[in-house]
């Protein structure tokens, strides 16, 4: 696989999932590594909270993006959700623990719940054209 260009724009990636009461909270974290390696974690009985500013754990989704011809739907979630320096999406949560990117338009889309990913940067424009768009 060809080295990914990754800009270095400082960009904050997080990762928000609530914990169903019939949920392992182990699970919930092992399906947001499986899509975001080395992330910080903050775990309590409710919810996880994944975050880097590491670019590289991006790397995943634009794999994803672009190998599923997801530019479109990626680029139309994005741009909607985009507000000031910041943007989000939702993954499927199940997928996820199968190490499987299935974006969600809507959050019941995913029975659990998705997981929520927001991005955050300066440069959130340029960010989110590196995420859609070919080196």
């Amino acid at each position: 696989m060809a080295q990914m260009n990754i800009p270095s724009i400082k960009c904050k990636i997080e990762i928000f999932c609530a914990i169903n009461p019939s949920e392992n909270p182990k699970k919930v974290e092992v399906a947001i590594q499986n899509i975001f390696p080395d992330c910080e974690f903050e775990i309590d009985k409710f919810s996880v909270h994944a975050y880097s500013e590491n670019l590289n754990v991006l790397e995943k989704i634009r794999e994803a993006i672009h190998s599923m011809q997801y530019q479109r739907i990626y680029k139309r979630t994005l741009e909607k959700n985009w507000e000031r320096n910041t943007t989000w999406f939702y993954l499927n949560k199940q997928a996820a623990f199968a190490e499987k990117i299935a974006i969600c338009e809507e959050s019941d889309e995913s029975p659990l719940g998705p997981l929520k990913v927001v991005l955050t940067s300066f440069n959130i424009d340029r960010i989110i054209e590196w995420l859609i768009f070919e080196d």
